[in-house]
């Protein structure tokens, strides 16, 4: 992703309802649990992690172990407590203990949680553990990005096993050798960022699933396989299937804090013959592609990923931030986004104006000789059709405007008006680059401008003889865009003669101003 393109605009929830969401996350909720009570024998070391021989009582204050597990635990492990314990018991107490220690180093990170005395490791409830409770919905939301953040340092962490191994290996000194893991901070952190970009673009993208669930096998290869590579190598694909199963770790330290909805890789399919190869995108059934995880951004995700990536300074607009503009920020605004998005924009917008006010107000804005005046006509255009024909007057009104009559003509056309006057020749040809100049600003060279651009060319035998005389500040550049799109070699010719005279045409016209 680029940081100097807009994103495609999302659609956000209210922010009362993501708070709601926020508070109701396991990871949030068992800290603020651990917040309330954290109380004057509370003891932490100098990092503020809680001491160890408090972390079973804090696993029963959430409910995670009971009373006897916790104290067979804080006694020298749940394997022996007694003899009565089973190592399956062993394994769901130190499980517990785990995600207790992960609360409160997230209450601690948030500011549920602060240290009043580092030399005595004492602490009390924070100022956020009041915002939780009291606070606004964006005062929640604000903890809960502080959250977020602590989640993903943690998700770009290599496993903690190894650390520990490497931690035991590190020499005299105490230096650890981080190159020895294979790891390197930044490009783990760059690796997780660019990857929930994707999926934030997915989410967002009229194209994409929107908020469907995302293969996980698609985000790697995301990452990983080259955009002009047709057929990915078995190296690339040995890549994506190691990226796969790191993807697998971290989505799973991400879903309980609300980011992701998350269906892991099921472990029966690695062992399977061909599991490995196939995760990394080749040989899947579509019926089996699930089997190799799965991932949905959430509302409160979408808001979250949106947030960071504004403060990475990253254009990301959202439906609705353009209803209490003016018509010109609307029209400009919505130039770049793509359809669905657009009209959702200019509902909300239209749904607080009096209609044929708002009309008189988009015929206005749309009026111009800059470069982007023809994509604020189309949009004014799609704009009007939603007011309905309670816009007709003011539509009348500028049946004699140079830049604005055809399109008038046309809506009215549509709307079945009666007595509307036949256009004069100069503004169809006038209408037609405009138009021609607006998709090639929304679109690009796209499938369907070269389907309008052949169509037309087909219409009207002798379009070019006439289309380079139009004093449109776009006549020359659409006419090199329909020799560049045609796919008749004469016909494409004729477009270039034309743009060439109109070229000159202007060049003629400028020499004679100065």
């Amino acid at each position: 992703m680029s940081d100097s393109s807009p994103l495609p605009p999302v659609r956000l929830r209210p922010e009362a309802e993501l708070a709601r969401d926020a508070l109701a996350t396991p990871l949030l909720s068992r800290a603020a649990r651990l917040a309330r009570w954290a109380g004057p024998e509370t003891r932490v070391d100098p990092g503020g992690e809680l001491a160890e021989e408090q972390l079973p009582a804090a696993a029963e204050v959430l409910g995670l172990v009971g009373a006897n597990a916790g104290g067979a635990a804080s006694a020298g492990g749940a394997a022996s407590a007694g003899g009565a314990a089973s190592a399956e018991g062993a394994g769901a107490v130190e499980e517990a203990v785990g995600l207790a220690d992960e609360a409160w180093q997230v209450a601690v990170h948030t500011g549920l949680v602060t240290v009043t005395d580092e030399e005595r490791g004492t602490v009390e409830a924070g100022e956020a553990l009041r915002l939780l409770t009291s606070g606004s919905p964006r005062d929640v939301l604000e903890v809960w990005l502080g959250a977020l953040e602590a989640v993903l340092a943690d998700a770009s962490v290599p496993d903690l096993g190894e650390m520990e191994a490497l931690l035991e290996e590190a020499g005299e000194d105490g230096e650890v050798d981080l190159s020895s893991l294979d790891w390197d901070p930044e490009a783990e952190a760059a690796f997780l960022d660019g990857v929930l970009g994707n999926l934030y673009l997915l989410t967002a993208g009229e194209d994409g699933p929107g908020e469907g669930p995302v293969p996980l096998p698609a985000l790697a290869a995301s990452m990983i396989v080259p955009e002009d590579m047709e057929e990915p190598t078995d190296e690339v694909l040995e890549q994506v299937s190691d990226a796969l199963m790191r993807l697998d770790d971290q989505f799973r330290l991400l879903e309980p804090i609300g980011l992701v909805e998350f269906r892991p890789v099921d472990e029966e399919v690695l062992t399977e013959e061909g599991g490995s190869d196939g995760a990394g995108g080749s040989g899947i059934d579509e019926a089996d592609v699930s089997r190799y995880g799965m991932v949905r951004l959430t509302p409160l995700g979408l808001y979250g990923l949106r947030a960071r990536l504004l403060e990475a300074g990253y254009e990301a607009p959202v439906v609705g931030e353009l209803a209490d503009k003016g018509a010109d920020v609307l029209l400009d605004g919505t130039g770049a986004f793509p359809p669905g998005a657009a009209r959702a924009e200019t509902e909300q917008w239209l749904a607080r104006r009096e209609p044929l006010a708002a009309a008189r107000e988009l015929l206005s804005a749309a009026r111009g000789a800059d470069a982007g005046a023809p994509l604020r006509r189309l949009r004014c255009q799609q704009a009007l059709s939603l007011v309905g024909a309670v816009a007709e007057p003011a539509l009348r009104e500028v049946l004699d405007d140079a830049e604005l009559g055809g399109l008038a003509r046309v809506w009215l056309a549509e709307h079945g008006a009666a007595d509307v006057p036949a256009p004069p020749e100069s503004m169809v040809f006038w209408l037609t680059i405009d138009t021609l100049a607006a998709q090639l600003a929304a679109e690009g060279n796209s499938a369907e401008l070269r389907e309008l651009v052949e169509g037309l060319a087909a219409g009207h035998s002798g379009f070019f003889a006439s289309a380079w005389r139009v004093e449109h500040p776009a006549t020359a550049e659409v006419l090199e865009a329909m020799g560049r799109l045609h796919p008749d070699k004469k016909v494409a010719k004729e477009a270039r003669k034309a743009a060439f005279k109109a070229r000159s045409q202007r060049g003629e016209q400028g020499e004679q101003g100065e």
